[in-house]
């Protein structure tokens, strides 16, 4: 068996258990984990890191260009630490 074959019935396995393991949508599953894994197989393959380099320290976003946010979303908010609980009075 492939690895290909071993990762088209891991994703149709995953399907199957995602819809409540129904009987009779066999081909179905296996048709959409047949594209899930060409899909995966497209995606390129990141390259492993090197430990010889340094690495640069990033850079804060307020230090660095503006942030662009797209029309229609809100910009994250950097939220404050809560406060630790006060001990019940008893």
């Amino acid at each position: 068996m492939s690895t290909d074959e071993k990762r088209v019935r891991e994703f149709a396995y995953q399907i199957w258990e995602s819809e409540g393991k129904p009987d009779g949508q066999e081909a179905r599953h296996w048709e959409m984990a047949c594209k899930l894994a060409e899909a995966e197989a497209l995606v390129p393959s990141k390259p492993p890191k090197t430990s010889t380099t340094k690495a640069k320290p990033k850079a804060t976003p307020s230090a660095a260009a503006p942030v662009v946010v797209p029309v229609g979303e809100k910009p994250a908010t950097v939220k404050k630490p809560r406060a630790p609980r006060k001990p019940a009075v008893k």
